[in-house]
């Protein structure tokens, strides 16, 4: 069974950043990636950003340019740094891991979720 605990929500103002972390333990298959989802209310859980362990990234259309993606492997460790937050980023951040059992077998974890209020 995997963990995946997040870190880095909160209240920031317009404008402002926010560093989201999660780290992955517990599993004896491999991490084939990581990613953080957000979910605003009345709204369904959508992709923010993902990264595969080799690096390659996938950005919702929303936040290029604005959130930044990264992993540290040794670690099983993914960030998401989150810059010129707007009101419109407030959502629950959900931490989600994708873990190979075989060529095309995957299974997938996902954190408890962390708030992230924009608002002056």
């Amino acid at each position: 069974q995997v963990q995946l605990v997040e870190s880095g929500g909160g209240l920031v103002q317009p404008g402002g950043s926010l560093r989201l972390s999660c780290a992955a333990s517990g599993s004896f298959f491999s991490m084939y990636a990581m990613g953080w989802y957000r979910q605003a209310p009345g709204k369904q859980r959508a992709l923010v950003a993902s990264i595969t362990r080799h690096g390659v990234t996938n950005y919702a259309d929303s936040v290029k340019g604005q959130f930044t993606i990264t992993i540290d492997n040794a670690n099983n460790t993914v960030y998401l740094q989150m810059t010129s937050l707007k009101p419109e980023d407030t959502a629950v951040y959900y931490c989600h891991a994708r873990y190979s059992m075989g060529a095309t077998t995957f299974i997938d974890f996902w954190g408890q979720g962390t708030q992230v209020t924009v608002s002056s």
